[in-house]
């Protein structure tokens, strides 16, 4: 989820209050705030100046700013009418048949004053969670008051959003936050509340965040609230991830092909009580960004870790499944002379 890099931007414009949590206190209210997918959030730019919306749909992952775009733009297009012209329903609302024929057709129907060449505006967040019924009911509302109201739907898959709708919408795909826009929001939030940290810390909070905004600021304010200081050791004993300069050891010893330090090594995680899903998830991720591992390697221990990964999500979520992987991995790695009689 992006922010707002002003330290003051309170989501729907509700009164300046410290005790928000950051991520609600740092929300943006215009689209120039919001960090990353900048081509998206351009055209988004272009639609608040012209004011024709067409219906919208945007689709990405969770925490990288897309409910947030769509009430900056409606906050844009509509400005002070924005109470009156917007209606927002969210997954955890009943979004059945039922509230389609009633609430959004009557909310559709209903006059109110807007800006000259301004649309009404239906928000449906989480809308791939909506049954296929309510999804077909809603079709022909969309038609029926497109001269009224449009509808701004955000979803984490677009493909579930049936056929008839996806056509009749501007799609617009989000993609996951760079580390780089991530650290820029991360530093304007440690400012802006005076948080202690230290470059491991903020580089912790972005292996953990991946690419998600929201989680970011939460595990910054997590951290900050725990400890009082933001550093490496402190972000993963709040996050519970699995240390990667242990994983990295790991590693290490399956490049020289011992077998035994590396089960040591993953021995220790176990005991921590790492689930095996988390352990397996932190090898990828570091194994990704392993520069002591060539690019032909990399890609051998991404295979072997995908299989393992894929076996423990079927229930084998065991330690043997984990020492296999390792014994595989360290095997690559070993000279062929030691398995010779």
């Amino acid at each position: 989820m992006a922010t707002s890099s002003k330290g003051k931007g309170v989501a729907n414009g509700a009164t300046e209050n410290y005790e928000l949590p950051w991520v609600e206190k740092y929300r943006p209210l215009k689209l120039d705030d919001v960090v990353g997918n900048a081509d998206t959030v351009d055209r988004l730019k272009v639609i608040a100046r012209d004011g024709n919306c067409p219906h919208i749909i945007i689709s990405g992952m969770p925490g990288i700013g897309k409910t947030t775009s769509i009430h900056c733009l409606a906050h844009e297009m509509l400005g002070d009418a924005y109470k009156e012209g917007v209606l927002e329903l969210n997954a955890s609302d009943e979004r059945g048949i039922d509230v389609v024929r009633n609430k959004i057709k009557t909310f559709a129907q209903k006059k109110v004053t807007l800006p000259p060449g301004r649309h009404k505006i239906v928000i449906l967040d989480e809308a791939d969670s909506m049954t296929s019924g309510a999804q077909q009911a809603m079709r022909r509302t969309m038609e029926i008051f497109s001269n009224t109201t449009r509808f701004a739907l955000a979803c984490n898959q677009s493909n579930k959003i049936i056929e008839p709708i996806q056509s009749r919408c501007a799609i617009l795909r989000y993609s996951k936050l760079k580390d780089v826009e991530v650290l820029k929001r991360l530093l304007e939030v440690c400012e802006a509340e005076k948080v202690k940290y230290n470059d491991e810390g903020l580089t912790a909070l972005i292996f953990t965040s991946e690419g998600d905004m929201r989680q970011a600021i939460n595990n910054l304010q997590s951290t900050w609230s725990g400890f009082g200081f933001v550093s490496a050791d402190n972000v993963f004993k709040v996050c519970d991830h699995p240390h990667p300069v242990l994983v990295q050891e790991m590693l290490r010893s399956c490049i020289k092909g011992d077998v035994n330090a590396a089960m040591e090594k993953l021995n220790d995680l176990w005991k921590q009580g790492y689930s095996a899903v988390d352990i397996v998830i932190t090898i990828f991720r570091v194994t990704k960004t392993f520069d002591e591992l060539k690019e032909y390697q990399k890609l051998e221990f991404i295979r072997e870790i995908g299989w393992t990964h894929m076996r423990i999500l079927e229930g084998v979520g065991t330690l043997v499944q984990l020492g296999g992987l390792v014994a595989r991995l360290c095997k690559m790695n070993m000279r062929p002379e030691l398995f010779q009689p």
